[in-house]
């Protein structure tokens, strides 16, 4: 079993399958999770992992999957087979579900919104305790944050499509040949640009081996409404990933020294 005090969930592997076992009130996650990989197994099969059987009612809410092949991304140099490989899995979740069902899947967590109102609460905290080359990075973010008008969760003009909800590169699987996805407990109703910006600004996409971002969203045929939004999302996110470096434990860092410098000088690139 694996966990630490971020997570949410411990994993147990068996030769074929993976139990998933959340925490005492993670019930939200565990429906999300178990919501995901049955409407995967319908409209994407081989994309995700099988359901097996889930016990959602229990104290520790338990999802069994089927376990897949391949290793994580995260860590590996993204070379164009690769980069191929991530775009046609995302895109392929992003278009599983169909229209009718997607209507009735719940708006994922972390929405624009919510990380709006998260950063607002998180400013008065994080800001006195920071160096002056992330405060003026922080101060720069949360100038921007007061015009982008980003307090709704799907824009109307944006076409819904289903998300994970999670860009960390090690959910994202390669056996060589093709792409899966794992975790799908902040999964739900989405839009492109939101998907695409967790992906391109999560802390695994460049903390090691850094992920080509204009190779990578280059792959992707956005439209009018999707193009600024991706922008403007971006750097909701590099703000986000900014604070919460920022709350890193010097003592027991999860991060390299210089981290949180590196994403101050990210997020004033994608701000000018």
């Amino acid at each position: 079993m694996t966990a630490d005090s971020w997570s949410t969930h411990t994993l147990g592997l068996g030769p074929g399958t993976v139990t998933k076992r959340f925490r005492p009130g993670s019930d939200a996650q565990s429906e999300r999770e178990w919501r995901a990989l049955t409407l995967l197994d319908v409209h994407a099969p081989g994309l995700a992992p099988a359901p097996r059987h889930a016990d959602l009612a229990a104290d520790e809410p338990t999802v069994v999957m089927s376990r897949l092949p391949g290793g994580p991304l995260r860590g590996q140099r993204l070379d164009e087979r690769r980069l191929d490989a991530l775009a046609s899995a995302v895109s392929e979740v992003y278009e599983a579900v169909p229209a009718h069902v997607l209507d009735e899947v719940p708006v994922r967590p972390g929405h624009r919104r919510y990380l709006t109102d998260r950063i607002r609460a998180w400013a008065p905290r994080a800001r006195p305790r920071v160096g002056p080359e992330v405060g003026r990075a922080m101060d720069g973010g949360l100038e921007w944050l007061a015009g982008a008008g980003l307090e709704g969760a799907v824009p109307p003009a944006v076409r819904p499509v289903f998300g994970p909800g999670d860009g960390n590169l090690a959910n994202y699987l390669w056996d060589g040949s093709r792409v899966r996805i794992v975790d799908f407990e902040e999964s739900g109703r989405s839009d492109r640009p939101l998907e695409l910006a967790e992906i391109t600004e999560h802390v695994a996409a460049w903390v090691d081996e850094p992920l080509d971002v204009e190779g990578f969203l280059g792959r992707f045929d956005l439209d009018a409404a999707e193009r600024p939004l991706l922008l403007e999302t971006r750097r909701l996110l590099a703000l986000v990933w900014l604070f919460l470096l920022s709350f890193d434990d010097p003592g027991h860092p999860r991060n390299p020294p210089g981290t949180v410098e590196r994403q101050a000088a990210r997020l004033t690139r994608l701000l000018a």
